[in-house]
Parts: C-alpha cells; structure tokens; sequence
C-alpha cells in the first residue's frame, strides 16, 4: 500500500504545467464569495484545480498526508484513497458520500505514530511559552523613526504582489516540469494578475487593527473572517468551518484541523511586520494573534519567521544576516525551527545552487507542496543565492517550484523593503489589487500602502 505522501508526489511528479501563456487563469470571484457545500463540497474536495495554474489537488488525500506529517498513523485512511478517487471517477456519488464519511472517521480517530520524529520536538501552546522559548531577542523597537518609511512600505507591497502575480501561474508543479514548460523564468510569464486567496486575509488583519489597534485579538480576526470570507481554501477552509460552528480561537485553528501545519500563516505574516516595521517581538505578537485563528504550534511559528524577516527588513540589508536573525523569534525546541537551520546549514555548505535545491527537495518529499516546511525551505534558498537581487531570487522560487505565490509574496515583500522594486516587475502591476472580497473587489495599492504606514506608527 502506498503512503499518502507517495500518492501526492506521483500526482506532482506527473503533471504537466498549463501554459498560461496560451491559457487564462480560472479565477472566479462569484466561486469564492459564495461557498459549494454538499456534494459540490465533495466533487471539489475529490478533484480541483488551482485557479491561476491549473495545478490539479485532491484535498482529502492531501487531507491524509497533512495529518501524517503532524505525526499520526493514517494508514486506515490511507487504504480508502484509491477507492475514492475510482469512485469520483466512476461519478458513484452516493458511494463516494459513504466512503468520505469512513475516511474522515479514520483521520478523527487515527492514533499517534510515535516513531515520526515530529514528537521529538517541543511546541508550546501559547503565547507566553512562546516568548519563553524564543533565543536572544530585542523585544523594544531597534530604531524608534525610520527613514522614507511610506516608501518603504509601498515598496513592500509592490514587491509583495509582484512575487504573487510572478507565482500565481506555476504554483503546484515541480521544479522538472515548470523548467520543461518555461526553461529559465526571470520575468512575468503573463501579464501579472493580483487577485489570489493570500493576500485577502492580510486587508482584513488590516480592517481589524485599524479598529481595534494593537489590543485587538484573535477572536477579533477570527470574526471578521466571518463577516468578510465566504470560502477559504486548506486550514483556512477547517478554520472557517469551525468559526461558523461557534469554535473560537485558538480552537478554530487547531480543532479537527489535519492542515494547521500548512503555509497558510506563514503566507500572511508580512502585514504584521508592516504593521510593526523595525520591531521584530510586535511583529511576532501581532503574527500569533493572528495565526492561531486557523493555524497551531509549527503552522504559527511560520508566520511569526515571515512576520518578523519583513519587520527586520526595515532595518537590515544584509538578507543572508536577517533570515538568521529572525530565526531567534522561532521557538528554538520545535520542528519549524529545526526545518530552517537545516535549510540554512545547507544553503551555507554548497555553493552549488543546484545541488541545494536536489537536497532540499529530497529532504522535505514527504510534505504536500503546501505545508510551510517545503516551502520557508524554497524563501531561504532564494534569498540566500538570490543575494538581495529580485529577478534572481524569484526565478530561484521558479526553480525551487511548491507554492510559488506565497513564497513570492514573502521574498517579494522582504526584498522591497529592503531595495526598491525594480521596474521590470513594478511598472506592470500598476496600482490595481483586485480581490474576491465584496467591497474590495479593486483596490488601490498606493491607498493600501499610506493606509499601512498610517497604522503602522
């Protein structure tokens, strides 16, 4: 019997990327403002694809794999996926309703594999453990005014959503077969589209603390998921489940939640540091509020690394310096700390990029190109090799392949800050950001920007 890991990464071994430069992406704004439940649920769940790649998933056997990796024994659940997914083929829905009421069964009560080494680690369950088990940290602001700070800002966000709309069309392939489409990627492969399901979560993390400013709280955020999201993807989606099931935070992240160890935090930690520039210990307080709402321990800690690289942005130029740095903010006993050092020791020991990228990618085969490991792996070896040069380090997360827009969004934002954003990927975005949320269907980037540093003060 094949591991769910092993069935996911045939299906990603295998498939052959849309080329968008032919094709239109698939995003539908009434989709997302308006959530499938029964057996439009199911089918989805059974077989999608990426909107803006055309990556095909199937979110229950990933479903599988995503609970292997936090450290259970799914092999019940693992029996019942090549069953499913004949079923789905088949279009035996009444069957394939049973058979994912059996495999959700198992997920619910699979037992705990304790030979994976994840339970060598140690995770604390709030934010107080979480300081405590941080390394040497500077909890006051490291600089108290920072030059050209709107500048900057507007410069993250550009970066941000240039590095999202470089990645929206290669997302979900491997690096083999996004360089057998494409070859060498250093600019936009389409002209660049700025509606993605990342960046909605940072305007309403915004929404919130223009509110509430920095009291507010992670039941705060989880309701104005509520109020504003119909339909999120992964944890986002549990998340949202339990949400509207009366289940707060930080329950809503961690409660029958088999992705809380996916990029989903980790993808929206940048407006906590914008929010907290040159004060890395906010940005983090700010990145656990936030992330608890549909994440837990190694999920979180994914977007307090991200949180804290852009608010250390502000004050440092060396990228090589600042994505050690901020590791100090990770709690140093837990996986997600272990995964970066591993990453960083081998970007530091090779100098041949290749042969980082082949040890990388065999490192971490286990996890669905959507869980943060694989991917936080993908953000160093770019900014390391990329050495602070956008057009380098984007097409390094080209090459690196997994989930090519969050892990733009991040460099891009990090590097914006840093060194304006050249106009090769500045001038085609303009200053339209287009979202599926009702009301903020466009926006401007320069109003978001002033918005921002506004807040951020």
């Amino acid at each position: 019997m094949k591991k769910a890991w092993q069935l996911e990464r045939e299906l990603r071994d295998s498939a052959i990327p849309l080329d968008r430069r032919l094709h239109q992406s698939n995003w539908s704004v009434e989709e997302y403002q308006k959530a499938p439940a029964g057996d439009d649920l199911l089918r989805l769940f059974w077989s999608s694809k990426v909107p803006g790649s055309g990556a095909q998933e199937i979110p229950y056997q990933s479903m599988v794999q995503a609970l292997g990796n936090k450290g259970f024994n799914v092999a019940s659940a693992e029996l019942l996926i090549p069953q499913g997914i004949e079923l789905f083929n088949q279009e035996k829905i009444d069957d394939l309703r049973v058979l994912t009421v059996r495999l959700l069964a198992a997920l619910n009560e699979a037992p705990l594999d304790l030979e994976n080494p994840i339970h060598t680690f140690q995770h604390p369950g709030d934010w107080e453990s979480t300081v405590q088990a941080m390394g040497k940290i500077e909890k006051e602001k490291i600089i108290a005014k920072i030059p050209d700070l709107g500048e900057k800002i507007y410069q993250g966000w550009i970066g941000q959503l240039a590095g999202g709309s470089f990645g929206t069309a290669i997302e979900g392939y491997t690096s083999t077969q996004i360089a057998r489409v494409y070859g060498n990627i250093r600019s936009y492969i389409t002209h660049p589209e700025t509606t993605n399901d990342d960046v909605v979560y940072e305007l309403i993390f915004l929404d919130v603390f223009e509110r509430m400013g920095r009291a507010l709280t992670s039941v705060d955020i989880g309701l104005e998921w509520v109020h504003q999201i119909q339909f999120g993807w992964s944890a986002e989606w549990v998340a949202l489940r339990n949400l509207n099931n009366g289940i707060l935070p930080p329950q809503s992240g961690s409660f029958q939640n088999p992705y809380s160890h996916w990029i989903g935090a980790q993808m929206r930690g940048m407006i906590c540091g914008m929010l907290a520039p040159a004060w890395p210990f906010e940005a983090a307080r700010l990145a656990y509020l936030d992330g608890v709402v549909s994440h837990d321990s190694n999920g979180v800690f994914g977007e307090i690394y991200a949180a804290v690289l852009t608010s250390l942005a502000y004050v440092r130029n060396d990228v090589k310096k600042l994505v050690w740095e901020a590791l100090a903010y990770v709690p140093q006993k837990s996986q997600y700390y272990a995964v970066v050092k591993e990453s960083l020791d081998i970007c530091a020991t090779f100098v041949d990029k290749t042969i980082v990228r082949e040890k990388l990618e065999k490192r971490f085969e286990q996890y669905n190109w959507i869980h943060a490991y694989p991917n936080i792996a993908a953000v160093v070896f770019s900014l390391w090799f990329g050495n602070g040069d956008m057009t380098e380090s984007f097409s390094l997360l080209a090459e690196a392949g997994y989930d090519v827009d969050c892990n733009g969004g991040l460099v891009g934002n990090v590097l914006g800050i840093i060194s304006d954003v050249p106009e090769q990927w500045s001038t085609p975005i303009g200053d339209l950001l287009e979202t599926y949320i009702k009301g903020k269907e466009k926006l401007s980037i320069q109003e978001l920007a002033d918005r921002t540093a506004r807040l951020s003060i």
